[in-house]
């Protein structure tokens, strides 16, 4: 009878020894406090944002958040597009004639 009380309460201390180290590593389950307005925890400029600077955002690593190597395509794909949008503009630009200028 003593043997049995005695693994209980082994079974019960190592429950509670995993279930707080669980705890203290995947936290509670609640979501990531929000930014505060205003606030980005990336670095881009606030206007003529071009592919290079979005391929060198860097998000912070976090125990709970994104895939780097998706994010990292993510930024890959946008630098990617916006540089062609800007080289498209700049070639419909420099065809513009006097003529297409706005009164």
């Amino acid at each position: 009878m003593t043997t049995v009380l005695i693994y209980l309460v082994v079974m019960v201390l190592v429950a509670a020894v995993v279930f707080l180290l669980a705890s203290l590593v995947f936290g509670r389950g609640e979501d990531l406090p929000a930014l505060p307005p205003g606030a980005s925890p990336t670095r881009l400029p606030s206007a003529d944002v071009t592919g290079d600077d979005v391929r060198k955002v860097r998000f912070q690593l976090v125990l709970r958040g994104y895939r780097m190597t998706e994010v990292d395509w993510v930024l890959r794909q946008v630098g990617g597009e916006l540089d062609r949008l800007r080289a498209r503009v700049a070639e419909l630009e420099g065809e513009r004639t006097p003529v297409d200028e706005p009164r």
